[in-house]
């Protein structure tokens, strides 16, 4: 598990950014924090990484978002939904496996027994770190489970632009 520790919005979408840069096509990727901790804004980043123009926002009452750009980005918030079957309901296995964009998933862990095991899930937590002088900091933990090749091009980028990685 790879876990960063950012001071800003602007830190957070970073980290999406340079996480983007290592996905390929048909990759899920998994979110999860409490409301108001930085999971849009990570999102984003990923999406600037594929040039995605327009708004990225939360998809809390559509359940979905689908943004055009290099690759087509589907961009889930189930946070609403009672249960795993609502997900079918709305044609969430065709996304999950037609293999042709990158699925983000805000509030994975209510779904996460539909979900495949080579999933990358990202935790984002504000209540360990905060104090009122640091209101802004997130701890990042990036679990790459399976995705051996994209952890490594990940560090590789994070080393290069001078972050430091708590842990590996």
């Amino acid at each position: 598990m790879i876990k960063l520790l950012t001071t800003s919005d602007k830190e957070t979408e970073e980290i999406g950014l340079y996480l983007g840069q290592v996905l390929k096509k048909g990759q899920v990727i998994c979110l999860t924090g409490e409301l108001g901790t930085g999971k849009t804004v990570f999102i984003r980043g990923i999406a600037s990484a594929y040039n995605v123009s327009g708004p990225v926002t939360s998809p809390t009452f559509t359940l979905i978002n689908e943004y055009k750009g290099d690759v087509p980005i589907y961009h889930f918030d189930v946070y609403r939904i009672s249960n795993e079957d609502e997900m079918f309901d709305i044609g969430f296995e065709e996304y999950l496996y037609e293999g042709e964009g990158i699925v983000l998933i805000e509030w994975a862990d209510l779904i996460k027994g539909i979900l495949p095991p080579d999933v990358i899930w990202v935790f984002i937590d504000k209540s360990q770190i905060y104090n009122e002088k640091t209101v802004n900091n997130r701890l990042i933990s990036i679990d790459f489970r399976q995705n051996i090749f994209s952890k490594d091009k990940f560090l590789d980028i994070i080393k290069s632009k001078g972050k430091r990685v708590l842990t590996n």
